[in-house]
């Protein structure tokens, strides 16, 4: 990060001309200084002035903090002796849940790396993660072990429930333990057994970057930190009345509890009188759904916020409703972070209110891909800053405005769904000779994967059986939902899909 003291930097829109830098209005956040801090013991030690951590919506459980960190306690003892050490990497293959956050913070406080896995995904995708990541053990719920176990037979696991039922034996599964016995343990000595170094991984979470393959993120507890000092910060600056939570760091939370009932029906359902701030990501929402939502929900400020799990979820934010009615927005810059808008072409550094794409320089910015040095020197430069895929814009008043994409990934409700998965997994059907994916836009999901096919001579493979094919194989939200055929891709002379061609063929009659 630049010393800002000896620059001049116009107060309004955060631009420096001297280097081409976008700093961030917000106050800066004080850093910890200490080498040795592990992000459990970071969050721990925060101020929390309320008794509840945790609300279960589905039971109405609720987990206090004293309750939580007991918990906490007693799992990393469990895993310790089970000899979990430093490094070790351990495996969550969960829906949302009250439990999430105990097996985070407990893997995490030892200094051993948690990596989730999307519910959604299919045993073909778990092993792939599996097999990349080399977990020494998992934590997966009673309704997901049959996938698990499908992934991997010989993975040893802890149930995510209250006993080891008759179904979870008949499995080939090596269940240990489960989670309630171990939050039964009475916690022994000191909860950080190892020196923790704020530059150790904290989280390996799986992301497909700006294209292709999913790539493991290494998010490090300096990382983590940074991002749980920037949300607790978003809430002190909406009146500190919403800061007694437990921040969880990183994309861990990896299934969206959606609700998918008309807002009348949520009011009818929920009591929402305390409810103050909603905060949204994914997609720049619309004035038609902010004002739409204000209408409904009067006295509710609704807030947007960009990130990627490359920058451990943070980038930008709207932080108060005037800012909320700059409609399109991502927001102004985070605290501690710097950014720029660069020619993709040149690689010149823009001003003002010229597009091109954005690059992120925080200490909440990841250190790269899990042993794929290629992908991370493509992403991050040598200076620090990454590379977020984005084409923007920043305006007179610091404000971020997305308006295309770089990166070659289709955006389905908020997942990420990358064309080239999709594409080699076509190429492998015997009827295909070429394909190739792109976004295809729609206002209820954003866009949802539409493939051009290049079927084999005499072959009569429907539109079904493509959709089918890949539905076999992948999660619900990669899923192919549209069809066509061709006599050729278009590529250039590299061989690189023109996609750009295909999504104006696509949106031509629309």
């Amino acid at each position: 990060m630049a010393d800002n003291n000896n620059l001049t930097i116009d107060p309004r829109s955060g631009f420096c001309k001297s280097n081409s830098v976008f700093y961030s209005k917000r106050k800066s956040i004080p850093l910890p200084q200490t080498d040795f801090l592990d992000v459990t013991t970071f969050i721990s030690s925060r101020p929390h002035h309320g008794k509840t951590a945790f609300i279960d919506a589905a039971t109405g459980r609720h987990l206090s903090f004293k309750d939580l960190w007991k918990a906490v306690d007693s799992v990393a003892t469990c895993l310790y002796d089970m000899g979990i050490r430093k490094g070790h990497v351990i495996l969550l293959l969960s829906p949302n849940s009250i439990f999430f956050p105990i097996v985070c913070l407990s893997v995490m406080s030892l200094g051993a790396v948690i990596t989730t896995s999307n519910p959604l995904n299919t045993p073909r995708e778990i092993a792939k993660q599996i097999a990349n990541s080399k977990p020494s053990l998992a934590f997966t719920t009673p309704e997901l072990l049959a996938k698990l176990t499908e992934s991997n037979s010989n993975l040893t696991i802890i149930l995510i429930d209250d006993e080891i039922t008759g179904a979870s034996t008949k499995t080939k599964a090596k269940i240990v333990t489960t989670l309630s016995e171990m939050v039964k343990k009475e916690p022994r000595g000191i909860r950080v057994r190892e020196q923790v170094n704020q530059d150790d991984t904290a989280t390996l979470l799986y992301s497909s970057g700006t294209t292709g393959e999913s790539k493991g993120v290494v998010v490090c507890h300096r990382n983590s930190g940074s991002r749980v000092n920037g949300h607790r910060s978003l809430k002190i600056r909406n009146g500190g009345d919403v800061i007694d939570d437990c921040e969880i760091p990183g994309h861990l939370f990896t299934t969206r509890a959606a609700d998918t009932s008309s807002a009348d029906q949520i009011r009818e359902r929920y009591d929402l009188s305390s409810l103050n701030f909603v905060l949204s990501g994914g997609a720049p929402l619309s004035k038609e759904m902010v004002e739409g939502f204000s209408e409904k929900y009067p006295g509710v400020t609704i807030l947007q916020g960009y990130g990627l799990t490359e920058s451990a979820g943070i980038g930008a934010s709207t932080d108060t409703l005037e800012e909320s009615r700059r409609y399109g927005t991502a927001g102004l810059l985070s605290p501690n972070t710097e950014a720029k808008i660069v020619d993709p072409e040149s690689g010149k550094a823009l001003l003002v209110n010229q597009t091109g794409e954005l690059w992120l320089r925080a200490p909440s910015v990841m250190k790269g891909y899990f042993s794929n040095a290629e992908a991370t020197s493509s992403t991050i430069d040598s200076e620090g800053w990454l590379r977020t895929g984005d084409l923007c814009y920043i305006d007179d008043d610091g404000f971020i405005f997305v308006v295309d994409r770089l990166k070659e990934l289709i955006k389905y409700k908020g997942y990420q769904v990358p064309p080239a998965e999709l594409e080699a997994l076509l190429l492998t059907h015997p009827e295909i000779s070429d394909a190739a994916v792109i976004p295809f836009p729609d206002e209820q999901v954003g866009q949802f994967p539409m493939a051009y096919v290049v079927r084999k001579a005499g072959s009569n493979l429907s539109e079904e059986a493509v959709m089918d094919f890949i539905a076999g194989q992948v999660a619900p939200y990669k899923r192919i939902r549209r069809v066509a055929y061709v006599a050729s891709i278009p590529k250039n002379p590299s061989g690189k899909i023109l996609r750009k061609d295909l999504i104006k063929l696509a949106t031509s009659k629309l």
